[in-house]
């Protein structure tokens, strides 16, 4: 990881845009213009990041209507899922979720899509907007609006939001920190070398695991790389695992219907 805050500028890619670029600007308190490593950049598309430079990759941006994600809603396995199993799916079984590592929201969307009520935590205000762009974009799509309807997002530090929570307590709490890299080769991913100037790594994940151990009323589900050990702190009451990754799972009583 890259030593020093990454340089970030705000970009309006159509001159219409240009008031809600300041308005974001002044927001995460980012400069307009100057040198900068990545961009967060507002057009006709929405928000989306991007690194500068002729080596560059392409932008990031959340997008639950279409790619990746439409893809998944329609070809991804259902209830099937390895993470529907993880969270506790059952016929008539539909739990409150916590997302507390929510990223670009793909895990929270897939369980919203089934029918779960995802709260989204996201402490990164960078990918967090990205989000906050996403999910507007998805709640006037009349196909997942409905979906969109089921999440909502919190940007702030997850520790200290579950341990002062207030309201109804959530059923399970899911968490995919993100894991130091020691194979070069894993950074090939654009979302990683993106992020991971500006995110870091989860060092903290031992005490995000503590506070939701605490505040879940039923289970936590670490997702995890298949070989990676388990986060310290506890023994996973049981795990699946799959090609690439692997969900520990920390049961405290049972979901029924």
């Amino acid at each position: 990881m890259r030593e020093g805050p990454a340089r970030v500028r705000v970009d309006a890619l159509d001159a219409a845009f240009e008031d809600r670029a300041s308005e974001l600007a002044e927001r995460l308190g980012l400069p307009r213009d100057g040198e900068a490593e990545f961009a967060l950049q507002i057009g006709s598309a929405g928000v989306q990041l991007s690194e500068l430079g002729p080596q560059a990759p392409g932008p990031v941006r959340v997008d639950f209507v279409g790619g990746t994600a439409a893809h998944r809603r329609l070809y991804g396995g259902g209830a099937g899922q390895m993470i529907a199993k993880a969270v506790g799916l059952q016929p008539g079984v539909r739990p409150t979720v916590l997302d507390v590592t929510a990223g670009l929201g793909r895990d929270a969307f897939v369980l919203a899509e089934l029918g779960c009520a995802v709260t989204m935590i996201e402490r990164q205000p960078l990918i967090a907007t990205l989000l906050e762009d996403g999910l507007r974009r998805a709640a006037i799509d009349a196909e997942i609006e409905a979906v969109a309807a089921r999440m909502t997002l919190r940007c702030g530090d997850a520790i200290a939001i579950m341990r002062e929570w207030t309201g109804e307590i959530p059923q399970v709490i899911y968490l995919d920190p993100m894991f130091p890299h020691r194979d070069k080769s894993a950074l090939v991913k654009k979302e990683m070398r993106l992020f991971r100037p500006l995110v870091g790594d989860d060092d903290d994940a031992p005490q995000l695991l503590a506070a939701a151990l605490e505040l879940a009323s039923h289970r936590v589900v670490v997702k995890r790389p298949r070989k990676a050990p388990a986060i310290a702190g506890g023994k996973p009451s049981y795990a699946l695992e799959g090609k690439s990754s692997r969900y520990d799972v920390y049961a405290r009583k049972s979901l029924k219907p």
